[in-house]
């Protein structure tokens, strides 16, 4: 039977990863996940696109706050801003989200471990903050469009399978990792319940650049993959694709070794090919 494999939540957005064992879901995704963004001077976000040094920056949450390191300087403590802290207008894929500014000692950590000038900040309230209208109206955290992002370790395999250099299942920064199901056979799946939580699967995410980067170094080893190869064979007219958005229909915890039931099948959901 299909069952949990793996958990993991990105409390920053596109700075490293954190792999934990459960997590409750709200309908704006895991709990702490993508909750704090980095952006420019101007409050424009930062991505590893066009910073991959990003991945090798830890986060830790902490009560209260979060550490980030980085292995060369001292650690970056920070605590939630509180609610009177300054309001930093933030920009993430055209959408304008306020949110508190985490301060100076903040900014200028991470503008020195990044080459850039940075900002960080916190979205407080998640279920108003930023609302997408993508499939319906729904909230959403700093993820780039949806809650909540299944991968399958079978579909991977299929691509490794296919790649003279392998992959991690990291470098597609899941949230919730499958196993025991047929490669790609979450194209079909239209819902599924795990433990006490129900998720729609609104449909398959299209992959960037993001991909090629090594999460564990910040470096691209092979230009272009595994872009080049998904694109063989997972390339439509929405994109390449690799794993499946999904919307929260009951909230709940998750935990690592969960079953996996499908409530609900349909036909493929990705798009026409590419022409």
């Amino acid at each position: 039977m299909p069952h949990v494999h793996s958990l993991y939540i990105y409390p920053v957005k596109s700075l490293h990863r954190c792999a934990v064992q459960s997590f409750r879901v709200d309908p704006w995704g895991p709990c702490g996940d993508r909750r704090w963004v980095v952006t420019d001077a101007t409050g424009k976000f930062l991505t590893q696109r066009h910073h991959p040094r990003m991945a090798t920056l830890m986060v830790q949450p902490m009560e209260g706050g979060l550490v980030i390191s980085n292995g060369r300087m001292e650690d970056l403590r920070i605590t939630f801003p509180s609610p009177d802290a300054p309001v930093l207008n933030v920009e993430v894929w055209g959408d304008r989200v306020q949110a508190h500014d985490a301060g100076e000692d903040a900014a200028g950590w991470l503008s020195q471990a990044l080459g850039h000038g940075c900002r960080l900040a916190f979205m407080r309230d998640p279920r108003s903050a930023r609302l997408k209208d993508a499939v319906g109206i729904y909230p959403v955290s700093f993820a780039d469009g949806f809650p909540l992002l299944l991968a399958a370790t079978s579909s991977l395999a299929d691509l490794n399978a296919r790649m003279n250099h392998p992959v991690p299942m990291e470098r597609f920064r899941p949230n919730i990792v499958i196993a025991g199901s047929e490669p790609w056979e979450e194209d079909t799946w239209r819902r599924i319940r795990i433990g006490a939580v129900e998720l729609s699967v609104a449909k398959a995410c299209s992959r960037c650049k993001v991909t090629t980067v090594d999460q564990e170094t910040g470096e691209i080893p092979e230009k272009g993959e595994p872009l080049r190869t998904l694109a063989g064979f997972r390339h439509v007219a929405d994109g390449i694709m690799f794993g499946q958005n999904a919307l929260v229909r009951q909230e709940g915890v998750i935990a690592v070794g969960d079953e996996v039931v499908i409530v609900e099948r349909g036909s493929s959901n990705l798009g026409p090919p590419a022409s």
